[in-house]
């Protein structure tokens, strides 16, 4: 990245900069692209690793319950990045918990290369604990470069730092899902532990250019403090444990009561969120509305990435047994899908930057609801397509379709995830009241948790009833969704007060 490095005239004479940004960002950029890589990585081979028999126990041959796990695999990450922030705010600073938690990621990696079953799940813990810590607080990082710039300046530095998010993920499948599904599994997940190395070695080499950005706790903990959370710590992680031994204890236990106890824990803890802000004495009047409002935004966020994440499982799945994949003889891995969304992403989010500031001086732009209804009406178009693809695969003497269905799909999935993922993220910063900034945008990932923990239960649903009837019932619920929240777009509207 050396070549990469310029000088600008807005920083202190002779001082470095990356792309025009703050030297520091380089070391961040780095970081952010060789994590998406590792965890990208592996979870585009996670289904196909779970469901090729490879791992034995009551697992094999079950591809519902394999994509259950993924579901709330993915909720639980998104749910460990709440502590994962408080312990940066509270005790360790954001600049320890970024390496703390890229240490413990490549381990979880390279536990995973180890081929026993207990080692796998060991891993998936470790994972999910690493980017708990790593995800929310190297995002925190990249503000505190830019502290006291303008605004427009900061946009431009998270829009650069999206981009590594997304380089990462497209390289990773093409790597990873190729030596895990045609040379060995083990040696993929080994190489996603690489990549997260990578990033580790040069997060340390290059700290030294990010100054005095997350060295220290922004409101640190007092003893008493720290006390009472590592007893909560301790009573709930007791009580997990107790009954863990229950349940072995008694004989009954099945992989699938972790999972239904994870997906129950990914929707209760968003409704206590709300419900505890809501109740707040710190509240206004003014403000209860915003909430109000939000919640609509949420609770269509949440059936937004419920469908959109199963790209990662059933999709996967179609990718893998009911897709030709033979291009001149040679057939691509299943896990290669994984790629096309992030590749979307770098060539569409520019062009959709553009568009509405295009629009916006044309006072055409788009309300912010009738954003959140589109990407509704997209997501459920996309589903539509995947239920054509369904019944052409069962009414193909081959059993299978051409990838032009899936890439349709994906294409229709970018966009609805562009007049939604930006989108809400930037109305949530607005709409947060401003003793509940921090909430507000946790529970704006919660959404994403939630939508997985879901998936957790609503996947099984696609054996029984068959690809066609299911994908079709999702799309008719997803346009459902999109329509009713077009029409309460006043009322809506009418609640967000003076955010626009």
């Amino acid at each position: 990245m050396a070549s990469s490095l310029t000088k600008d005239s807005s920083s202190t004479p002779g001082e470095k900069t990356f792309l025009g940004h703050p030297r520091g960002m380089a070391t961040l950029f780095m970081t952010e692209m060789w994590e998406r890589f590792s965890w990208y990585g592996m979870r585009g081979i996670l289904v196909l690793y779970l469901v090729a028999g490879v791992l034995d126990g009551p697992l094999q041959g079950r591809e519902a319950l394999a994509a259950s796990i993924y579901g709330v695999y993915n909720a639980v990450v998104y749910m460990a990045a709440m502590p994962g922030g408080w312990i940066a705010d509270r005790l360790w600073g954001a600049r320890k918990a970024v390496l703390v938690g890229g240490i413990v990621i490549a381990l979880g990696h390279y536990t995973l290369a180890i081929p026993s079953g207990t080692a796998f799940f060991a891993g998936l813990v470790l994972i999910a604990a690493g980017t708990g810590l790593l995800k929310p607080n190297i995002s925190a990082m990249v503000g505190g470069l830019y502290e006291g710039q303008s605004s427009a300046r900061r946009d431009a530095g998270f829009t650069l730092f999206y981009m590594a998010i997304n380089i990462g993920a497209m390289a990773a499948p093409l790597v990873v899902g190729y030596l895990g599904e045609n040379v060995n599994w083990h040696l993929g997940f080994s190489v996603a532990g690489i990549g997260m190395t990578l990033a580790v070695v040069q997060y340390v080499l290059g700290s030294r250019h990010l100054g005095d950005v997350g060295k220290e706790p922004g409101t640190p903990a007092t003893p008493e403090e720290k006390r009472t959370a590592l007893r909560k710590v301790l009573l709930w992680g007791g009580l997990a444990v107790a009954a863990l031994a229950v349940d072995v204890l008694l004989g009954t236990y099945d992989i699938e009561h972790i999972v239904n106890v994870l997906a129950v824990l990914g929707i209760v803890v968003p409704v206590v969120y709300f419900a505890a802000m809501y109740r707040n004495p710190a509240l206004t009047a003014t403000d209860k509305p915003k909430i109000q409002a939000f919640a609509w935004f949420f609770a269509t966020a949440v059936l937004f990435w419920m469908i959109y994440d199963q790209s990662g499982s059933l999709l996967t799945l179609f990718a893998d047994n009911k897709t030709d994949r033979v291009i001149g003889g040679w057939e691509f891995p299943a896990s290669w899908y994984q790629s096309v969304n992030p590749a979307m992403v770098i060539v569409l989010a520019p062009l959709f930057a553009a568009l509405w500031v295009r629009l916006a001086k044309r006072n055409r732009e788009p309300s912010t609801p009738m954003k959140f209804a589109l990407a509704m009406l997209l997501i459920g178009g996309s589903f539509a397509i995947m239920g054509l693809a369904g019944a052409a695969a069962a009414n193909s003497e081959t059993g299978k379709v051409t990838v032009f269905w899936l890439l349709s799909v994906y294409l229709v999935q970018t966009l609805g995830e562009m007049c939604l993922s930006p989108v809400g993220l930037s109305l949530s910063t607005k709409l947060a009241p401003k003793q509940f900034v921090g909430q507000i945008m946790g529970l704006w990932f919660l959404a994403t948790a939630t939508g997985n923990a879901l998936n957790g239960w609503t996947t099984k649903l696609n054996e029984p009833l068959g690809d066609a009837a299911y994908y079709s019932m999702w799309a008719v619920i997803a346009i459902v969704a999109g329509l009713t929240f077009m029409m309460a777009g006043r009322k809506i509207r009418a609640l967000m007060g003076d955010v626009r």
